[in-house]
């Protein structure tokens, strides 16, 4: 055998090994999802061991060094590593925005004593991490945010208001783009970290059309932060805004390919129209599963142009919500039902609206048209 079919045989055997047979079952809401953090409470044993074998083997984030808690696995190890996962529907053991975002930014621009710090805890899913951007004068402009942070000498103080903080009001910890220099829009913001628990952080749970939400409304009045928790210079967080963006919108793009499984498959509706509909989608959805391969390669390479995250955004976003329509067409009347037991709380409904926000978050589709047109396109005028 090579080294790589020695490596599929010992990750197929361990996985099987450590896997309990409920994490092999598809997730049945977004509570089955474990984000870790200091409050974290486990839905079950299962769920523990599961954080726990993945972890101690470094797989929570395979492709991290070692020496910051990853696995250490090359690019073609990993994907073996997702492949033996999926061929047993085995759940992802963690959930976090440390790993799709922030821990990618640290990797590439934090201090070595950040590193160390922070990311073997989101490895081993001991932190949770919410995103401080948007503000409500400061969205698809992201670069004319307010939240300020003045120097005071050993520390740095933060005043201002951040809006759509996902599961904020669940978070350790925040990494936020902060006002440091009203020179320049883009030049005078800076990146920084620190805890949810200090004093003067407060937040607001901002209610959805779907019924529930993660989004929050976030405060600031007089939060002290220490002076080593910013990453990066000075005055020069937005390269490391722009490029934690980069992974955010690859991170959203993933849901285009939803539980990975046929729809077809799964809905057999006596439409004939609506099969064709649905088989077309399948086509759509395994083409978009192939290029989002291509693109992750090539972007963890560095040979990805970098506004491509911004059309797999875009691409993946119109598939959710592509995929939400037809299951609620194909669900006709049933689909339309929000509180019962048989449709777990109206989960069919509840996902579909849900799925509009996709178009927003992350960048507006629209943002994102446009970034793809000028950068990749070329188009004049754009």
């Amino acid at each position: 055998m090579t080294d790589l079919d020695s490596f599929r045989s010992d990750t197929r055997a361990g996985l099987e090994a450590n896997c309990p047979p409920e994490m092999r079952q598809p997730m049945r809401s977004e509570d089955d999802a474990c984000w870790g953090g200091r409050n974290w409470t486990f839905q079950s044993d299962a769920q523990r061991q599961w954080l726990e074998a993945m972890a101690e083997r470094g797989w929570t984030v395979p492709d991290w060094p070692r020496d910051y808690g990853g696995g250490g696995l090359s690019a073609d190890e990993t994907r073996i590593l997702k492949q033996e996962m999926a061929r047993i529907g085995a759940r992802q053991p963690l959930y976090s925005f440390g790993i799709s975002m922030l821990g990618p930014a640290l990797l590439k621009f934090g201090t070595e004593e950040q590193k160390r710090r922070f990311l073997p805890e989101i490895a081993r899913g001991e932190i949770r991490w919410c995103q401080g951007y948007s503000e409500p004068g400061a969205g698809s402009d992201l670069a004319g945010l307010q939240t300020r942070a003045e120097d005071r000498g050993d520390h740095w103080l933060v005043n201002g208001q951040k809006v759509w903080t996902s599961y904020a009001d669940k978070a350790d910890w925040i990494f936020c783009l902060v006002r440091t220099s009203s020179q320049s829009k883009q030049g005078g913001i800076s990146f920084l970290l620190f805890d949810m628990a200090t004093p003067g952080v407060s937040t607001k749970p901002i209610l959805l059309i779907s019924g529930y939400s993660p989004f929050c409304e976030t405060f600031f009045d007089d939060v002290a932060v220490p002076k080593d928790q910013i990453v990066g210079e000075v005055n020069k967080g937005w390269d490391v805004a722009k490029y934690l963006l980069g992974h955010e919108r690859e991170m959203i793009a993933g849901m285009g390919l939803g539980s990975g499984g046929s729809l077809g498959a799964a809905m057999r509706p006596g439409d004939p129209l609506l099969r064709a509909e649905i088989a077309a989608f399948d086509v759509d959805a395994l083409a978009f599963g192939a290029m989002s391969e291509r693109f992750i390669a090539m972007w963890k390479a560095g040979e990805a142009h970098p506004a491509s995250p911004s059309m797999m955004k875009y691409a993946g976003t119109e598939l959710n919500k592509r995929r939400n329509e037809l299951v609620m067409a194909a669900g006709g009347s049933d689909a339309l039902e929000w509180e019962s037991e048989r449709t777990r709380g109206g989960q069919p409904a509840r996902d579909w609206l849900r799925s509009k926000g996709n178009s927003i978050e992350g960048g507006t589709s629209e943002i994102q048209l446009n970034i793809a047109a000028k950068h990749i396109l070329r188009l004049p005028g754009a």
